[in-house]
């Protein structure tokens, strides 16, 4: 069984007597949120570590330059990336499965009790 953001899944090699999943629920509001920051948190640093490297090599002008340019867009990427909603997974796990009934075809005698 993995545990992932708190929901317990049910790989298919672990299905059988244990615990069946009712929900999708998704990774809590908080948990998310601290993903979110996180990477919007790298982006910008990768942008701050563009801009010193860019005063660092300002004899190098095409080098700096290099460096300016790929800082312009970061906090744009950042904003949707930090913006963006994860997308919904796909799990195979172990779900309740009712058997299928069938309906009765044959025919049942009447008793009639009208005399």
């Amino acid at each position: 069984m993995a545990a992932e953001a708190g929901v317990m899944t049910v790989s298919a090699s672990d299905q059988g007597d244990g615990p069946i999943l009712i929900t999708e629920a998704a990774p809590s509001h908080e948990a998310e949120h601290a993903r979110r920051r996180r990477k919007y948190s790298i982006m910008m640093s990768v942008r701050l570590a563009c801009v010193i490297a860019a005063a660092l090599t300002y004899q190098i002008w095409w080098l700096a330059l290099g460096f300016l340019l790929l800082s312009i867009p970061l906090p744009w990427m950042a904003v949707l990336i930090a913006n963006d909603a994860p997308p919904r997974k796909r799990e195979d796990v172990n779900r309740f499965r009712r058997t299928a009934r069938e309906v009765e075809g044959t025919s049942h005698p009447v008793i009639d009790s009208a005399d």
